[in-house]
């Protein structure tokens, strides 16, 4: 059970430090580079900010204990397609190809985030 808690965190603080932190730090200490990822792939700027909004809630969602489970796999699901479209409007755009596994990798951090807060919460 404590390995479970161990793995769940760590992946989660990973997923919290990328997806939340550094997002809406640069948003509010740097908001010139905020839409630095967005706007080479022709969106809009008020998407990026939609974005960075939608992505902190999220982090909140699956990192706060007390929050229902509903709400959380809700967060895990927004989060997911968050990181499936970036790969894909790279794939689309740009064809780099480490901006296009960039995405992936974080997805396969929020799965792990994932899995074993399944694990924490339902048998604990």
């Amino acid at each position: 059970m404590k390995k479970n808690k161990i793995i769940f965190w760590v992946a989660t603080i990973i997923i919290i430090l990328w997806e939340g932190v550094m997002p809406l730090g640069t948003l509010l200490f740097s908001p010139e580079y905020a839409t630095a990822g967005t706007r080479p792939l022709g969106y809009p700027d008020y998407f990026a900010y939609t974005l960075i909004i939608c992505k902190a809630l999220g982090v909140l969602a699956i990192s706060l204990p007390r929050i229902p489970a509903k709400l959380r796999e809700w967060a895990y699901a927004g989060l997911a397609f968050n990181l499936i479209f970036a790969f894909i409007s790279h794939a689309c755009v740009d064809k780099n190809i480490g901006f296009m596994l960039l995405p992936l990798v974080v997805l396969g951090i929020l799965t792990v985030s994932y899995v074993y807060n399944r694990k924490v919460y339902t048998n604990g």
